[in-house]
């Protein structure tokens, strides 16, 4: 799909291509035949390949042609003439109209299918590896109601606040009663805290200017389509080595300690004023839930530092979100797609929720990311641990860690785990995390994974099993260079993005190992997202 990145506006005609077949504004007949990468229908006229929502694979459609560029087009379905056997009717009524989950329309078998496809596409097209290797999705039993983890943008209509999710592209919130995805006490507490905030006055953001450009939800850092994203502000220092080999935790820019009960500064009165090219407001509510404990962390996200009303917001909102054990306020003034900025303050409560997944209990701070989907993170875990094969003695490296999910897994068979993350707040977590499980052979470190790692073998530490679980862009150069430079017997590397998998899987492939698994497993029903456990060895084991 990568013609798809070319300008669709002065596209150059040389005599010899055929100009499209199609102008914008046509009514034409199309055959779908596949989909692109974000699960919109790859139709044909003619020849001529044109991306249309909506539209499933084997289907003749109907569509209205919106533009046009010299290889590949854009276009809107307006009848599916020949439907495919695998659509179904989506039960969200506002599918289509937001930028949320894209595949409602597609049968959850030939969901996980298509999901095993695109692996193998990008396996053999981008990364030349033997795309056999790849096994079938591991799909959920009830693929709904599974997301533990919302940011909800807000915004106005007719004069009153709504919470629901933009329009693909737009900054237009299409407001929600009802999302099939997400757990219903995160609904409730989102419908909730909308019922608050308007009583008390509270308005909402609205950006100046340009602004910035958006797709569904939320931009999701690489573990979401659009619901519910989990963007995470990565910074802070490098954790360093001591002489002993313990991890120095000294001298750690931007660590403020372990996040306990957090800042519980009075709410302000009064009202946000004009900040960060936009007019102060509530941008975003997220919410956190504890599938396994009931908990629930509500964050507000404003443009500014100061809340209307707010002892009168607290108060309405603690009364009536159940299970609500921690109240945070968390202030963006930049126009950007980011949705945390660097501030948070505890309003009410505690600034943790506590979850438990595979026999382990977590707490996950408003800020760090955590898997959103906690049925197919135990079952991705456990696939990252069963690749691994540890028999008990080996040393252990977590590169992109979190809070430590898949670390104490691995910690409860190695016999040291070294986890690193850049956002000193899940740092935090993991070491709370790991203290909380009684494990005391898991430490953490403080900043970029491309940085520590390369210090950690100047310093002479390697690793028996090296697990990478980066974002959507993939490992740095730096990463794998340092990877390749320790030598693991095993490389474990968990993925959100198939295409950028592949071309790393083919740098580690060129520098010395094998491809022996590629297991797909569907986080995210319902989207076109798909997470992947990859097992590497050494060729010369």
């Amino acid at each position: 799909m990568g013609e798809k990145g070319e300008t669709l506006s002065g596209d150059a005609e040389s005599p010899e291509q055929r100009l499209p077949p199609v102008r914008p504004g046509d009514v034409a007949e199309a055959v779908t035949v596949g989909l692109g990468s974000d699960g919109e229908g790859v139709a044909r006229v003619d020849g001529y390949t044109l991306f249309v929502p909506g539209a499933l694979p084997g289907e003749q459609v109907l569509v209205r042609v919106r533009e046009v560029g010299r290889r590949y087009g854009f276009a809107e379905l307006v009848e599916v003439v020949e439907p495919s056997p695998e659509r179904r009717t989506p039960p969200c009524p506002v599918f289509g109209a937001c930028g949320g989950c894209r595949l409602q329309h597609l049968s959850y078998a030939a969901q996980l299918e298509w999901k095993r496809r695109r692996v193998a596409d990008a396996l053999e097209r981008i990364g030349r590896i033997d795309p056999a290797i790849v096994r079938p999705t591991i799909g959920m039993a009830d693929p709904w109601r599974y997301r533990n983890h919302a940011q909800v943008p807000v915004g106005e209509e007719n004069g009153r606040l709504v919470a629901g999710f933009y329009a693909a592209g737009t900054h237009r919130v299409v407001p929600f009663d009802r999302c099939g995805l997400l757990h219903p006490a995160a609904e409730a507490a989102v419908r909730a805290v909308v019922r608050a905030a308007e009583a008390c006055g509270v308005r909402a953001y609205r950006p100046e200017g340009r602004g910035e450009r958006r797709s569904g939800i939320v931009a999701d850092g690489g573990y979401g389509e659009n619901v519910a994203g989990g963007n995470v502000a990565r910074g802070g220092g490098v954790g360093r080595l001591g002489h002993a080999g313990r991890l120095d935790h000294a001298g750690r820019p931007g660590f403020a300690g372990p996040a306990g009960d957090g800042d519980r500064g009075g709410a302000s009165g009064g009202t946000s004023g004009r900040i960060g090219g936009g007019i102060g407001g509530l941008r975003h509510i997220a919410v956190r839930v504890g599938f396994r404990t009931g908990e629930t962390l509500v964050t507000l996200v404003t443009a500014g530092r100061r809340l209307p009303n707010a002892d009168a917001l607290v108060e309405r909102i603690v009364a009536s979100v159940p299970g609500l054990v921690g109240l945070c306020h968390n202030v963006q003034p930049e126009p950007t797609p980011v949705v945390y900025g660097e501030e948070t303050r505890v309003l009410w409560g505690r600034d943790v929720l506590y979850d438990e997944i595979g026999g382990l209990r977590f707490a996950i701070s408003a800020r760090s990311f955590f898997q959103v989907n906690p049925v197919q993170a135990e079952v991705l875990f456990g696939k990252a641990l069963e690749s691994a094969s540890l028999a008990g003695g080996e040393t252990v490296i977590d590169a992109y860690c979190g809070v430590g999910a898949i670390s104490l897994f691995l910690a409860r068979r190695a016999g040291r785990v070294l986890g690193v993350e850049a956002a000193p707040e899940a740092v935090a977590d993991a070491r709370r995390n790991a203290e909380l499980n009684g494990i005391r052979n898991a430490e953490f470190a403080v900043g970029r994974a491309e940085r520590i790692l390369p210090a950690w073998l100047r310093a002479g530490v390697r690793a028996d099993v090296v697990v990478v679980d980066p974002p959507r862009k993939g490992c740095a150069p730096e990463l794998l260079e340092a990877v390749l430079a320790m030598r693991p017997a095993r490389v474990v590397y968990v993925s959100c993005d198939p295409a950028t998998m592949a071309r790393d899987l083919r740098r580690l492939a060129d520098g010395g190992y094998r491809a022996v698994e590629v297991q797909p497993v569907d986080m995210f029903p319902q989207t076109a997202h798909v997470e992947c456990c990859s097992l590497l060895v050494r060729k010369e084991n």
